[in-house]
């Protein structure tokens, strides 16, 4: 059950491109926010953002040992957490064109996620499932930082 969680339901079994596939619920649960119920999309990624958190510390060491790695690739309770931080600041800005914003929002989080620029690659010496969670927090921050300003220079895109 604890790998069940570490790897958001499963999606961090997938063999190619994990991180991708963690990623992802996030921007689904963005986009059906966005348009159902546009006034909850805030609260549902801040849920995202605590309820991965916790299960990347919680249960991310069960894998570390299980398979003596510091930081397992189907350990992508991580890239939930911080996908959803970055469309948390996304959604703070109030209503916007939900498809784009979420590309946007996901492309930006997938790049500083994998090329990890300094210092989100200083915060994987944190302890256990701490350092596995702290550099996609990080990278979720830096693609909030970048994808705020392109949203308000772009209205005809993102408006």
């Amino acid at each position: 059950m604890k790998e069940w969680f570490a790897t958001s339901f499963g999606l961090g079994k997938v063999p190619a491109a994990p991180g991708t596939f963690g990623s992802l619920p996030p921007v689904i649960l963005y986009q059906v926010f966005g348009f159902l119920w546009p006034a909850a999309n805030v609260y549902a990624m801040a849920a995202a953002v605590i309820l991965f958190s916790w299960f990347c510390v919680q249960f991310a060491p069960a894998v570390i040992r299980r398979t003596g790695q510091s930081d397992p690739r189907e350990v992508v309770a991580d890239e939930t957490a911080g996908q959803a931080l970055t469309l948390l600041a996304i959604a703070l800005m109030g209503p916007a064109h939900i498809c784009s914003t979420a590309v946007l929002g996901f492309v930006l989080f997938r790049l500083f996620d994998i090329t990890k620029p300094w210092p989100i690659r200083k915060l994987e010496i944190l302890p256990a499932g701490w350092g596995i969670l702290a550099d996609d927090l990080a990278a979720g921050l830096y693609a909030a930082a970048l994808s705020l300003p392109a949203i308000r220079l772009l209205p005809v895109l993102f408006g």
